[in-house]
């Protein structure tokens, strides 16, 4: 008896050991652990909307089964409609077609784009619908949906920091005369069912844990209440999904949506590459994003090049970044320049002087908003995705990146962000004793602290 209670005592304590490691956990190996590497990709890059709009509407024409889209913000100026259209046309063809939206980037949207999606066949669901301010103070509701991603009939799949709208147009500024600095990546290869895996089990999610929030909040998508013929037809999907026992088995689930075949050779003859989906999320993958960062710094012998809007990084990432600058390697940020919110901006310069002291580069992008998460790490480590180095991103929001292995992706993500830093500022001691008041790293501090509390955020940062 004492025997089988001391080894319930040691089999509960290395529970919460490792339960603890996966929630919070440091260090190369939990961020190893948390890359799922796929060989045989092709990913192409897509920098700006005016590259991205183009392909999601090339696949979007040529879809023949499904179409899963997610996004911050799908808003209803002229891009955001022309997609919209592209989508209801595919509708029209007989594909199924999933909208997801956030309910606070979408939400001066969702009114316009529901008279039009419904009709025509199209599944639009809003998540975490948004009604009012007092929202703010429900610690839910900082939650927001961040990631951009896309699916077509299960073969292709973009990922990035690009919303649905026009690359001129900021929904709190106006219009202005050079794009937003953005960037995303096309996907074909098996990272592509590990994008619709993650898509279908939020969706699933969403419609039942939303379902009497969006009937208050006369919120568009599923209301499982509302109908019996609605609640079957969503444990029908559940059971195909794998997600509960029936008529299919769970292997014969994920044989249907099985990761295409490894690729030969991608355009141009150029060899296929080592790539990852990395998710950040409020339950198993709280930190997997700055874990992934973090070891890809902690492993920099060269160079190390980060593009950021919102930047206010934890001790942790801080550190990684100073060591590495102190070891030799090049070490460069940059940051905006064009503030699209002043707080933001604050917080990126209280930590100005930490980093300029230890010798990392900064620079403000001048030319227009900039809104690219991208970082690049020897010329052969580079990541293209929606989370930024804030701790909204790291710590409360459901975000998505795309991780590449491969010198020549990296190197062509590398030279463009490079020739961005024609029109970038760089900041020195002189620029720095102007732009940063003494007061300004306390001040943000406490701030951020709150803001991580109210928010939900959990652990150390």
């Amino acid at each position: 008896m004492a025997s089988s209670a001391s080894r319930r005592r040691r089999v509960r304590a290395w529970w919460r050991r490792n339960l603890r490691a996966l929630r919070e956990g440091s260090g190369a190996e939990q961020a190893s652990l948390r890359t799922p590497w796929r060989e045989g990709n092709c990913i192409d890059l897509l920098p700006l909307g005016q590259s991205l709009f183009p392909a999601l509407l090339e696949a979007w024409s040529e879809a023949r089964s499904s179409i899963w889209v997610e996004t911050y913000i799908f808003h209803d100026d002229a891009t955001g409609l022309e997609l919209a259209e592209a989508l209801i046309a595919a509708a029209g063809r007989g594909v199924q077609v999933r909208v997801l939206v956030d309910g606070l980037g979408s939400n001066r949207s969702i009114s316009a784009l529901r008279q039009r999606f419904e009709p025509a066949g199209v599944e639009f669901m809003v998540y975490r619908p948004w009604r009012r301010w007092l929202d703010l103070l429900q610690r839910g509701h900082w939650r927001r949906l961040h990631r951009k991603m896309c699916v077509v009939d299960a073969r292709v799949a973009f990922v990035g920091g690009i919303n649905l709208i026009d690359d001129r147009y900021d929904i709190h500024h106006g219009w202005s005369e050079q794009p937003r600095l953005d960037y995303a990546v096309r996907v074909r290869g098996p990272v592509v069912a590990q994008v619709l895996r993650s898509m279908r089990r939020l969706w699933l999610r969403t419609v039942a844990t939303g379902s009497v929030q969006r009937g208050l909040r006369r919120a568009p998508g599923p209301r499982l209440l509302a109908s019996q013929e609605q609640r079957r037809r969503y444990v029908e999907e559940l059971r195909a999904a794998g997600v509960l026992p029936g008529s299919r088995t769970r292997r014969a689930a994920r044989a249907a949506t099985a990761a295409p075949p490894l690729i030969a050779a991608c355009a141009g003859g150029a060899a296929p590459q080592r790539a990852a989906l990395v998710l950040r999320d409020n339950l198993l993958r709280r930190r997997s994003i700055e874990h992934c960062y973090i070891q890809a710094i902690d492993e920099a012998r060269e160079s190390v090049l980060v593009v950021c809007p919102y930047f206010y990084p934890g001790q942790a990432f801080r550190e990684s970044l100073k060591a590495a600058a102190l070891r030799g390697v090049r070490v460069c940020l940059l940051l905006q320049g064009r503030a699209d919110y002043r707080a933001a901006a604050w917080a990126a310069q209280a930590l100005y002087r930490e980093l300029i002291d230890a010798g990392v580069s900064i620079h403000e992008y001048q030319r227009a908003y900039l809104h690219g998460k991208v970082a690049v790490v020897d010329e052969a480590w580079a990541t293209v995705g929606s989370s930024n180095i804030d701790p909204l991103s790291l710590l409360v929001n459901r975000e998505a990146n795309v991780v590449v292995r491969d010198a020549g992706f990296a190197g062509q993500l590398a030279r463009h962000v490079y020739e961005q830093l024609h029109w970038a500022l760089p900041i020195d001691h002189a620029r720095l004793r102007q732009r940063v008041a003494w007061w300004t790293r306390p001040l943000v501090g406490v701030a951020a602290r709150l803001l991580i509390a109210l928010a939900g955020g959990t652990g150390r940062y």
